[in-house]
């Protein structure tokens, strides 16, 4: 098993006895046509994707088929289906989340979280506000970064459909 992927799996059994807790809510959409009503979020996504998008939740560690997806395509937001990602820049990380190493222009926005006591680079979406995952410093090149998201938060649009 790769260090990775025991941390990853070590972390998220973790979580609930370290006392974190979701956010109560997720960052404010940059688009009004966005700032919806937590009962109008509810209505337009499932209960985990709620979760995860409205809440700050975390998806269990390979529960997403986004895992493996494999075909040319963009991901977007689960919320609003703004471009996040291309699938030229997603790779295998090991963690159990789909991972990229680069997101694309103008489709998010960062903020520091200390849910887990340590400080991490928490991402969402720059339209809607929905929360997607964290960013690390352990990615492959050319970035070096590793967007890990929650497969919830996304959707895949394949080229050419």
């Amino acid at each position: 098993m790769k260090r990775r992927s025991l941390f990853g799996l070590l972390g998220s059994a973790l979580v609930p006895w370290l006392g974190a807790k979701p956010a109560l809510a997720a960052s404010t959409p940059t688009d009004p046509q966005w700032q919806l009503s937590p009962s109008q979020w509810r209505s337009r996504l499932s209960a985990e994707a709620f979760s995860v998008l409205r809440q700050a939740g975390t998806e269990r560690p390979f529960s997403s088929t986004l895992n493996k997806e494999k075909r040319q395509g963009t991901y977007a937001c689960a919320g609003c289906q703004l471009p996040l990602f291309s699938s030229k820049a997603k790779y295998d990380s090991g963690t159990g989340w789909p991972s990229f190493y680069e997101a694309l222009p103008n489709g998010i926005a960062t903020k520091v979280d200390f849910k887990l006591i340590i400080p991490r680079t928490e991402y969402h979406c720059r339209r809607c506000g929905g929360h997607q995952g964290h960013v690390f410093d352990d990615g492959p090149k050319p970035s070096g970064k590793r967007y890990c998201n929650n497969g919830v938060a996304l959707v895949f649009l394949a080229k050419g459909n």
